[in-house]
Protein backbone atom coordinates (compact mmCIF):
# COMPACT_ATOMS: atom_id res chain seq x y z
CA UNK A 1 0.00 0.00 0.00
CA UNK A 2 1.45 3.41 -0.88
CA UNK A 3 2.55 5.56 2.03
CA UNK A 4 3.05 9.18 2.95
CA UNK A 5 6.59 8.95 4.25
CA UNK A 6 6.21 6.57 7.20
CA UNK A 7 2.41 7.11 7.36
CA UNK A 8 0.19 4.45 5.84
CA UNK A 9 -2.61 5.49 3.53
CA UNK A 10 -5.81 3.52 3.93
CA UNK A 11 -9.14 3.32 2.16
CA UNK A 12 -11.57 5.98 3.35
CA UNK A 13 -15.32 5.55 3.96
CA UNK A 14 -15.27 1.78 4.40
CA UNK A 15 -14.79 0.70 8.04
CA UNK A 16 -18.35 0.99 9.41
CA UNK A 17 -21.84 0.95 7.91
CA UNK A 18 -23.79 4.20 8.23
CA UNK A 19 -27.05 2.67 9.44
CA UNK A 20 -25.36 0.58 12.12
CA UNK A 21 -23.22 3.54 13.16
CA UNK A 22 -26.10 5.96 13.65
CA UNK A 23 -28.17 3.42 15.55
CA UNK A 24 -25.20 2.77 17.82
CA UNK A 25 -24.79 6.49 18.50
CA UNK A 26 -28.49 6.90 19.30
CA UNK A 27 -28.33 3.99 21.71
CA UNK A 28 -25.29 5.45 23.47
CA UNK A 29 -27.03 8.85 23.75
CA UNK A 30 -30.03 7.33 25.50
CA UNK A 31 -27.81 5.14 27.69
CA UNK A 32 -25.83 8.21 28.77
CA UNK A 33 -29.04 9.92 29.88
CA UNK A 34 -30.19 6.80 31.71
CA UNK A 35 -26.83 6.64 33.52
CA UNK A 36 -27.00 10.23 34.86
CA UNK A 37 -27.45 10.81 38.56
CA UNK A 38 -31.18 11.23 39.14
CA UNK A 39 -31.06 14.42 41.19
CA UNK A 40 -28.57 15.96 38.81
CA UNK A 41 -30.89 15.18 35.92
CA UNK A 42 -33.94 16.66 37.67
CA UNK A 43 -32.06 19.85 38.51
CA UNK A 44 -30.75 20.32 34.98
CA UNK A 45 -32.57 22.21 32.24
CA UNK A 46 -34.03 19.76 29.74
CA UNK A 47 -33.32 22.21 26.91
CA UNK A 48 -29.69 22.73 27.86
CA UNK A 49 -29.06 19.05 28.52
CA UNK A 50 -30.60 18.08 25.19
CA UNK A 51 -28.41 20.61 23.41
CA UNK A 52 -25.36 19.17 25.17
CA UNK A 53 -26.14 15.66 23.96
CA UNK A 54 -26.75 16.97 20.45
CA UNK A 55 -23.27 18.50 20.49
CA UNK A 56 -21.81 15.23 21.76
CA UNK A 57 -23.45 12.94 19.24
CA UNK A 58 -24.11 14.99 16.11
CA UNK A 59 -21.98 14.26 13.07
CA UNK A 60 -20.28 17.30 11.61
CA UNK A 61 -19.41 15.99 8.18
CA UNK A 62 -15.94 17.26 7.22
CA UNK A 63 -15.36 20.04 4.74
CA UNK A 64 -12.12 19.85 2.79
CA UNK A 65 -10.26 22.93 1.58
CA UNK A 66 -8.81 22.15 -1.83
CA UNK A 67 -7.58 25.71 -2.32
CA UNK A 68 -5.31 25.35 0.73
CA UNK A 69 -3.44 22.15 -0.18
CA UNK A 70 0.27 21.90 0.44
CA UNK A 71 2.53 19.76 -1.76
CA UNK A 72 6.09 18.55 -1.42
CA UNK A 73 8.34 16.43 -3.58
CA UNK A 74 10.94 13.82 -2.71
CA UNK A 75 12.70 10.85 -4.29
CA UNK A 76 11.41 7.41 -3.42
CA UNK A 77 11.97 3.77 -4.26
CA UNK A 78 9.29 2.36 -6.54
CA UNK A 79 8.67 -1.38 -7.00
CA UNK A 80 8.06 -2.00 -10.70
CA UNK A 81 8.09 -5.80 -10.53
CA UNK A 82 4.38 -5.98 -11.44
CA UNK A 83 4.54 -3.34 -14.16
CA UNK A 84 3.61 -5.26 -17.33
CA UNK A 85 4.95 -2.47 -19.50
CA UNK A 86 8.50 -3.12 -18.32
CA UNK A 87 10.72 -6.08 -18.96
CA UNK A 88 11.46 -7.84 -15.66
CA UNK A 89 13.17 -11.23 -15.80
CA UNK A 90 11.93 -12.36 -12.36
CA UNK A 91 8.60 -10.93 -11.19
CA UNK A 92 8.55 -13.05 -8.03
CA UNK A 93 10.83 -10.58 -6.29
CA UNK A 94 10.55 -6.79 -5.84
CA UNK A 95 12.43 -4.71 -8.36
CA UNK A 96 13.01 -1.12 -7.26
CA UNK A 97 13.93 1.94 -9.23
CA UNK A 98 14.30 5.55 -8.13
CA UNK A 99 11.10 7.52 -8.68
CA UNK A 100 9.33 10.62 -7.44
CA UNK A 101 6.71 11.04 -4.73
CA UNK A 102 4.47 14.13 -4.63
CA UNK A 103 3.18 14.39 -1.08
CA UNK A 104 -0.12 16.23 -0.60
CA UNK A 105 -1.63 17.70 2.56
CA UNK A 106 -5.34 18.51 2.30
CA UNK A 107 -6.80 20.49 5.26
CA UNK A 108 -10.30 19.75 6.53
CA UNK A 109 -12.64 20.69 9.36
CA UNK A 110 -15.29 18.52 11.00
CA UNK A 111 -15.41 15.09 12.64
CA UNK A 112 -12.53 12.96 11.45
CA UNK A 113 -14.47 9.80 12.36
CA UNK A 114 -16.62 10.50 9.29
CA UNK A 115 -13.82 9.27 7.03
CA UNK A 116 -14.32 5.78 8.51
CA UNK A 117 -18.05 5.60 7.77
CA UNK A 118 -19.44 3.98 4.64
CA UNK A 119 -22.33 6.13 3.30
CA UNK A 120 -25.59 4.49 2.29
CA UNK A 121 -24.69 5.46 -1.29
CA UNK A 122 -21.41 4.09 -2.60
CA UNK A 123 -19.54 3.35 -5.83
CA UNK A 124 -17.03 0.74 -4.56
CA UNK A 125 -14.17 3.01 -5.60
CA UNK A 126 -13.09 4.45 -2.27
CA UNK A 127 -10.28 7.03 -2.22
CA UNK A 128 -7.22 6.47 -0.06
CA UNK A 129 -5.47 8.79 2.37
CA UNK A 130 -4.01 9.03 5.85
CA UNK A 131 -6.34 10.85 8.25
CA UNK A 132 -4.49 13.19 10.60
CA UNK A 133 -5.63 16.02 12.84
CA UNK A 134 -7.54 18.34 10.49
CA UNK A 135 -5.48 17.17 7.51
CA UNK A 136 -5.63 14.37 4.96
CA UNK A 137 -2.34 13.17 3.52
CA UNK A 138 -1.76 11.18 0.36
CA UNK A 139 0.96 10.65 -2.25
CA UNK A 140 1.20 10.59 -6.00
CA UNK A 141 4.18 8.45 -7.00
CA UNK A 142 5.74 7.39 -10.28
CA UNK A 143 8.95 6.99 -12.23
CA UNK A 144 7.93 9.32 -15.02
CA UNK A 145 5.51 11.83 -13.51
CA UNK A 146 4.49 14.91 -15.46
CA UNK A 147 2.84 18.09 -14.15
CA UNK A 148 -0.41 17.25 -15.94
CA UNK A 149 -0.48 13.75 -14.53
CA UNK A 150 0.17 14.98 -11.00
CA UNK A 151 -2.53 17.65 -11.29
CA UNK A 152 -5.01 15.15 -12.70
CA UNK A 153 -4.37 12.62 -9.94
CA UNK A 154 -4.71 15.18 -7.16
CA UNK A 155 -7.96 16.54 -8.61
CA UNK A 156 -9.30 13.00 -9.08
CA UNK A 157 -8.58 12.11 -5.46
CA UNK A 158 -10.15 15.32 -4.14
CA UNK A 159 -13.24 14.85 -6.32
CA UNK A 160 -13.70 11.31 -5.03
CA UNK A 161 -13.39 12.44 -1.41
CA UNK A 162 -15.92 15.23 -1.98
CA UNK A 163 -18.36 12.82 -3.60
CA UNK A 164 -18.26 10.49 -0.61
CA UNK A 165 -18.60 13.44 1.79
CA UNK A 166 -21.67 14.62 -0.08
CA UNK A 167 -23.25 11.17 0.20
CA UNK A 168 -22.46 11.09 3.90
CA UNK A 169 -23.90 14.59 4.37
CA UNK A 170 -27.21 13.40 2.93
CA UNK A 171 -27.25 10.58 5.49
CA UNK A 172 -26.21 12.78 8.40
CA UNK A 173 -28.76 15.51 7.73
CA UNK A 174 -31.75 13.49 8.90
CA UNK A 175 -29.82 11.94 11.78
CA UNK A 176 -28.65 15.30 13.12
CA UNK A 177 -32.07 16.93 12.80
CA UNK A 178 -33.66 14.24 14.96
CA UNK A 179 -31.11 14.25 17.78
CA UNK A 180 -32.63 17.05 19.87
CA UNK A 181 -36.05 15.42 19.86
CA UNK A 182 -34.49 12.05 20.75
CA UNK A 183 -32.51 13.56 23.63
CA UNK A 184 -35.48 15.61 24.87
CA UNK A 185 -37.77 12.58 24.87
CA UNK A 186 -35.20 10.47 26.72
CA UNK A 187 -34.63 13.20 29.33
CA UNK A 188 -38.32 13.85 29.89
CA UNK A 189 -39.08 10.13 30.06
CA UNK A 190 -36.41 9.63 32.72
CA UNK A 191 -37.53 12.70 34.67
CA UNK A 192 -41.10 11.46 34.67
CA UNK A 193 -39.97 8.10 35.98
CA UNK A 194 -37.82 9.66 38.68
CA UNK A 195 -40.69 11.87 39.82
CA UNK A 196 -43.09 8.95 39.91
CA UNK A 197 -40.54 7.00 41.92
CA UNK A 198 -40.56 9.84 44.41
CA UNK A 199 -44.39 9.79 44.45
CA UNK A 200 -44.49 13.37 43.23
CA UNK A 201 -46.56 15.20 40.67
CA UNK A 202 -44.37 18.01 39.33
CA UNK A 203 -45.27 20.59 36.77
CA UNK A 204 -49.01 20.05 37.28
CA UNK A 205 -49.67 22.83 39.78
CA UNK A 206 -52.04 25.73 39.37
CA UNK A 207 -54.41 24.31 36.88
CA UNK A 208 -56.75 27.19 36.03
CA UNK A 209 -59.74 26.24 33.94
CA UNK A 210 -61.88 28.49 31.80
CA UNK A 211 -65.59 27.86 32.01
CA UNK A 212 -67.07 25.89 29.06
CA UNK A 213 -67.80 28.22 26.17
CA UNK A 214 -66.07 31.17 27.81
CA UNK A 215 -65.81 34.11 25.46
CA UNK A 216 -62.36 35.46 24.72
CA UNK A 217 -63.48 38.96 23.86
CA UNK A 218 -63.76 42.03 26.03
CA UNK A 219 -67.16 41.03 27.44
CA UNK A 220 -66.59 39.37 30.83
CA UNK A 221 -68.34 36.02 31.36
CA UNK A 222 -71.02 35.86 34.03
CA UNK A 223 -69.79 32.58 35.55
CA UNK A 224 -66.29 31.86 36.81
CA UNK A 225 -64.60 28.62 37.79
CA UNK A 226 -62.57 28.09 40.90
CA UNK A 227 -58.80 27.80 40.44
CA UNK A 228 -57.53 25.07 42.75
CA UNK A 229 -53.78 24.64 42.64
CA UNK A 230 -52.30 21.20 43.05
CA UNK A 231 -48.91 21.58 44.70
CA UNK A 232 -46.61 18.55 44.38
CA UNK A 233 -46.05 16.59 47.55
CA UNK A 234 -42.49 16.73 48.88
CA UNK A 235 -40.38 13.62 48.61
CA UNK A 236 -40.39 11.35 51.63
CA UNK A 237 -36.66 10.89 51.20
CA UNK A 238 -34.10 13.66 51.45
CA UNK A 239 -33.41 14.80 47.96
CA UNK A 240 -31.45 17.66 46.44
CA UNK A 241 -34.28 18.20 43.98
CA UNK A 242 -37.34 20.15 45.14
CA UNK A 243 -40.29 20.03 42.72
CA UNK A 244 -42.15 23.26 42.17
CA UNK A 245 -45.68 24.04 40.90
CA UNK A 246 -46.03 25.69 37.52
CA UNK A 247 -48.69 27.28 35.37
CA UNK A 248 -49.96 24.69 32.90
CA UNK A 249 -49.40 25.22 29.18
CA UNK A 250 -53.15 25.17 28.45
CA UNK A 251 -53.79 27.95 30.93
CA UNK A 252 -50.83 29.92 29.61
CA UNK A 253 -52.20 29.71 26.08
CA UNK A 254 -55.64 30.75 27.31
CA UNK A 255 -54.20 33.81 29.08
CA UNK A 256 -52.35 34.82 25.91
CA UNK A 257 -55.51 34.57 23.82
CA UNK A 258 -57.43 36.71 26.29
CA UNK A 259 -54.71 39.37 26.23
CA UNK A 260 -54.55 39.29 22.46
CA UNK A 261 -58.30 39.64 22.01
CA UNK A 262 -58.40 42.51 24.48
CA UNK A 263 -55.87 44.42 22.38
CA UNK A 264 -57.86 43.69 19.24
CA UNK A 265 -60.79 45.46 20.87
CA UNK A 266 -58.51 48.46 21.46
CA UNK A 267 -57.44 48.46 17.84
CA UNK A 268 -61.00 48.22 16.60
CA UNK A 269 -62.32 50.94 18.95
CA UNK A 270 -59.47 53.45 19.26
CA UNK A 271 -61.69 56.30 20.37
CA UNK A 272 -62.71 54.51 23.55
CA UNK A 273 -59.09 54.21 24.66
CA UNK A 274 -57.72 57.51 23.40
CA UNK A 275 -57.14 59.13 26.81
CA UNK A 276 -56.64 56.02 28.91
CA UNK A 277 -53.74 56.00 31.36
CA UNK A 278 -51.50 53.11 32.38
CA UNK A 279 -53.42 52.07 35.47
CA UNK A 280 -56.75 52.16 33.65
CA UNK A 281 -55.34 50.13 30.77
CA UNK A 282 -54.04 47.51 33.17
CA UNK A 283 -57.42 47.41 34.91
CA UNK A 284 -59.12 46.58 31.61
CA UNK A 285 -56.83 43.58 31.22
CA UNK A 286 -57.33 42.50 34.83
CA UNK A 287 -61.13 42.68 34.58
CA UNK A 288 -61.09 40.55 31.46
CA UNK A 289 -58.67 37.98 32.88
CA UNK A 290 -60.43 37.68 36.22
CA UNK A 291 -63.65 37.21 34.28
CA UNK A 292 -62.17 34.02 32.88
CA UNK A 293 -60.37 32.65 35.92
CA UNK A 294 -61.21 32.41 39.60
CA UNK A 295 -58.60 32.46 42.36
CA UNK A 296 -58.35 29.74 44.98
CA UNK A 297 -57.68 31.92 48.03
CA UNK A 298 -58.89 35.31 46.82
CA UNK A 299 -61.57 36.68 44.55
CA UNK A 300 -58.97 37.77 42.03
CA UNK A 301 -56.37 35.52 40.45
CA UNK A 302 -54.83 38.32 38.43
CA UNK A 303 -53.60 41.44 40.18
CA UNK A 304 -50.67 43.80 40.17
CA UNK A 305 -47.97 44.88 42.56
CA UNK A 306 -45.21 47.46 42.33
CA UNK A 307 -43.92 47.94 38.79
CA UNK A 308 -45.40 44.68 37.50
CA UNK A 309 -48.45 45.20 35.32
CA UNK A 310 -50.22 41.83 35.56
CA UNK A 311 -49.26 38.83 37.63
CA UNK A 312 -50.42 35.56 39.17
CA UNK A 313 -48.95 34.70 42.57
CA UNK A 314 -48.78 31.45 44.50
CA UNK A 315 -47.60 31.32 48.09
CA UNK A 316 -46.13 34.78 47.70
CA UNK A 317 -44.22 33.88 44.52
CA UNK A 318 -44.93 34.82 40.90
CA UNK A 319 -45.89 32.11 38.41
CA UNK A 320 -47.13 34.45 35.66
CA UNK A 321 -46.00 37.97 34.84
CA UNK A 322 -47.38 40.22 32.10
CA UNK A 323 -45.89 43.58 31.10
CA UNK A 324 -47.44 46.31 28.95
CA UNK A 325 -44.94 48.62 27.25
CA UNK A 326 -44.74 51.15 24.47
CA UNK A 327 -41.99 50.56 21.94
CA UNK A 328 -39.25 53.16 22.38
CA UNK A 329 -36.34 51.35 20.77
CA UNK A 330 -34.25 48.20 20.82
CA UNK A 331 -32.28 49.12 23.94
CA UNK A 332 -35.42 49.72 25.97
CA UNK A 333 -36.93 46.48 24.68
CA UNK A 334 -33.95 44.46 25.92
CA UNK A 335 -34.22 46.27 29.26
CA UNK A 336 -37.86 45.15 29.41
CA UNK A 337 -36.73 41.55 29.02
CA UNK A 338 -34.30 42.09 31.91
CA UNK A 339 -37.08 43.60 33.98
CA UNK A 340 -39.47 40.70 33.47
CA UNK A 341 -36.74 38.12 34.10
CA UNK A 342 -35.96 39.82 37.39
CA UNK A 343 -39.55 39.24 38.57
CA UNK A 344 -39.45 35.48 38.02
CA UNK A 345 -37.95 32.87 40.28
CA UNK A 346 -39.85 29.61 39.87
CA UNK A 347 -39.00 26.80 37.47
CA UNK A 348 -40.92 26.78 34.17
CA UNK A 349 -42.58 30.10 34.93
CA UNK A 350 -44.57 31.76 32.16
CA UNK A 351 -44.47 35.43 31.15
CA UNK A 352 -45.76 37.75 28.46
CA UNK A 353 -44.79 41.17 27.14
CA UNK A 354 -47.41 43.22 25.31
CA UNK A 355 -45.51 45.75 23.22
CA UNK A 356 -47.55 48.63 21.76
CA UNK A 357 -46.06 50.51 18.81
CA UNK A 358 -47.13 53.87 17.45
CA UNK A 359 -44.31 53.88 14.89
CA UNK A 360 -45.35 54.31 11.29
CA UNK A 361 -42.75 51.70 10.31
CA UNK A 362 -44.37 48.80 12.15
CA UNK A 363 -42.56 46.28 9.95
CA UNK A 364 -39.26 47.76 11.05
CA UNK A 365 -40.25 47.38 14.71
CA UNK A 366 -41.08 43.71 14.18
CA UNK A 367 -37.74 43.13 12.44
CA UNK A 368 -35.82 44.77 15.30
CA UNK A 369 -37.60 42.65 17.90
CA UNK A 370 -37.05 39.45 15.92
CA UNK A 371 -33.36 40.25 15.40
CA UNK A 372 -32.53 41.54 18.88
CA UNK A 373 -34.25 38.92 21.05
CA UNK A 374 -31.72 36.12 20.32
CA UNK A 375 -28.96 38.55 21.33
CA UNK A 376 -30.17 38.65 24.92
CA UNK A 377 -27.64 36.80 27.12
CA UNK A 378 -30.36 34.64 28.72
CA UNK A 379 -32.02 33.65 25.43
CA UNK A 380 -32.04 29.90 24.78
CA UNK A 381 -34.25 29.24 21.77
CA UNK A 382 -37.38 30.25 19.91
CA UNK A 383 -40.14 27.83 20.85
CA UNK A 384 -42.47 28.95 18.08
CA UNK A 385 -43.56 31.94 16.03
CA UNK A 386 -47.18 32.42 16.90
CA UNK A 387 -47.92 34.98 14.21
CA UNK A 388 -46.21 37.68 12.20
CA UNK A 389 -46.05 39.82 15.34
CA UNK A 390 -45.84 37.30 18.17
CA UNK A 391 -43.21 34.82 19.35
CA UNK A 392 -42.71 32.46 22.28
CA UNK A 393 -39.10 32.09 23.44
CA UNK A 394 -37.33 30.10 26.12
CA UNK A 395 -35.07 32.04 28.48
CA UNK A 396 -32.83 30.98 31.32
CA UNK A 397 -32.92 32.86 34.58
CA UNK A 398 -30.07 35.22 35.35
CA UNK A 399 -28.77 33.36 38.38
CA UNK A 400 -29.53 29.80 37.29
CA UNK A 401 -29.70 28.80 33.63
CA UNK A 402 -31.34 25.50 34.61
CA UNK A 403 -34.43 27.44 35.66
CA UNK A 404 -36.30 28.30 32.50
CA UNK A 405 -38.96 30.83 31.52
CA UNK A 406 -41.38 30.77 28.60
CA UNK A 407 -41.61 34.36 27.38
CA UNK A 408 -44.19 35.37 24.79
CA UNK A 409 -43.77 38.68 22.98
CA UNK A 410 -46.95 40.13 21.45
CA UNK A 411 -46.51 43.31 19.41
CA UNK A 412 -49.43 45.52 18.42
CA UNK A 413 -49.67 48.47 16.06
CA UNK A 414 -51.69 51.12 17.86
CA UNK A 415 -53.00 54.00 15.70
CA UNK A 416 -51.44 57.36 16.51
CA UNK A 417 -54.72 58.90 17.53
CA UNK A 418 -54.82 56.55 20.52
CA UNK A 419 -52.94 58.18 23.37
CA UNK A 420 -53.00 55.77 26.34
CA UNK A 421 -50.42 56.95 28.85
CA UNK A 422 -48.70 53.61 29.26
CA UNK A 423 -45.44 53.68 31.16
CA UNK A 424 -42.46 53.67 28.85
CA UNK A 425 -39.28 51.80 29.68
CA UNK A 426 -37.01 53.87 31.85
CA UNK A 427 -39.77 55.94 33.53
CA UNK A 428 -40.31 55.46 37.22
Amino acid sequence: MPGYGSLQEDYLFHKSDWFATQEGWKKKLVESIEAMNGDELLNTSTTDLAKYYVSEYELIVPTIYADEILVDQRETQIDISQDRNRYISDRSRPYFIVGTSIEVELPFSGNRVAFDIQPSTRNFNNPRAYVGNEVLKFSVTGADLTPDRVKHEIERRIASINTHLEWLSNDARGYNSGLEALATQAIERRKDKLLKDKSLVAGRGYRIKARPGATETFAAPSVRRNIRPSIPKPSASRSAYTPEPTLTNDDYEHILRVLENMVQVMEQSPGAFRAIDEESLRTHFLVQLNGHFFGDATAETFNYEGKTDILVKADGRNIFVGECKFWTGEKAYLETLDQVLSYLSWRDTKAAILMFSRNKDFTGVLEKIADSTPNHPNFKKQVKQRSESSWTHLFGQKDDANREIFMTIQVYNVPERIEPRIRTVGRQ
